[in-house]
């Protein structure tokens, strides 16, 4: 029978150095992927103020600053300004009562509590004389604003309603923007400065079809046609139709006709009755239910270099551009 081989003894001499070495060396490449675990869950748990080498990356340089410029963009896109809405009154027939609508009806606005703006793009400057103004005396006008790039600030006056002045400058305003890059967009960049300021920016247009009233439709929201009640002034209407049409397709594809307005209206002839008919039947709802009939107060109100509400504000030509301010404003809520 062999001998049991004796129990190692617990005070015995430990085992040699180079053995121990050995285990430890086969453990370390049994279990090499519990070690690289590890190490790697160190150093995602390590920051620079916990021992990190505390260097930063290329991204941590770049991306916070491209991403705040991106946030801010997002959260300007998400408040937009609400600008004031622009009408051009435009026929190419001089005569119709277009300087008188654009007035009275924006007095008649601010009437209503909205904060308005009037612009005399007409070199005749009829519009400022009707608040009291000389265009001949004024220093800087529209001319100054399409012309030299001007803010459109330093030209407004304050009377009834805020007006940016014209003077006869303006006469050869289409001569020297005709050189200009982006010349049709001059008044639309012009009124960006002070959109914020008002609620409806009412634009007084020269009797043609030239630059300064495209200038006028390219920059307006609506237009307004003021009509007298004549063959020869509806006739008109086909051209400006066809100019807005080319400005829808090339300059500024949001603008529309919010309505046709039947001016110097005698109820008292049979033509002016035929001739609203013609307009109705040709425009259909496009026609305002507002009849602006002939005064004598809408002559004499520009002498005294206000408004015909100002002028004589229980008159019946007052309350006719009352009436059509009440129809202009519910056409605006409706849609």
């Amino acid at each position: 029978m062999e001998e049991a081989l004796p129990l190692r003894d617990e005070g015995a001499e430990p085992a040699p150095a180079f053995v121990v070495d050995e285990v430890a060396a086969v453990e370390a490449l049994e279990e090499p992927e519990v070690v690289e675990e590890a190490a790697l869950n160190a150093e995602e748990e390590e920051s620079p103020e916990e021992g990190g080498d505390g260097r930063m990356k290329a991204i941590d340089l770049i991306a916070p600053t491209r991403l705040d410029f991106l946030e801010e963009k997002k959260a300007a896109e998400e408040q937009p300004v609400k600008t004031a809405e622009v009408i051009a009154f435009a026929n190419q027939k001089g005569g119709v009562a277009k300087t008188t609508t654009t007035l009275n009806l924006a007095v008649a606005f601010a009437e209503s509590g909205y904060r308005v703006l009037c612009v005399d793009l007409d070199p005749q400057g009829n519009l400022t004389m009707s608040q009291g103004i000389d265009p001949d005396k004024v220093e800087k006008s529209l001319y100054d604003v399409l012309v030299n790039d001007m803010p459109i600030s330093e030209i407004i006056v304050k009377r009834e309603i805020d007006i940016a002045v014209a003077s006869i400058d303006l006469a050869g305003a289409e001569i020297a923007m005709s050189t200009k890059i982006g010349r049709e967009r001059s008044l639309e960049k012009a009124l960006k400065e002070v959109g914020g300021d008002y609620d409806f920016v009412c634009i007084d247009t020269p009797p043609s079809l030239g630059l300064l009233t495209i200038n006028a439709l390219t920059a307006a929201d609506k237009v307004i046609v003021p009509v007298q009640c004549e063959y020869l002034s509806m006739r008109g209407l086909v051209q400006l139709q066809n100019t807005l049409r080319m400005i829808q397709e090339n300059l500024n594809p949001e603008v529309r006709i919010e309505g046709i307005l039947p001016t110097m209206l005698d109820s008292r002839t049979i033509h002016a009755k035929e001739a609203v008919e013609i307009l109705e039947e040709n425009f259909g709802d496009l026609v305002f239910q507002s009849r602006i009939k002939k005064a004598i107060k809408f002559a004499e109100a520009p002498v005294k270099g206000s408004s015909v509400l100002k002028y004589d504000s229980n008159s019946s030509a007052a309350n006719y551009y009352r009436e059509l301010a009440k129809e202009v404003l519910s056409h605006g809520s409706s849609q």
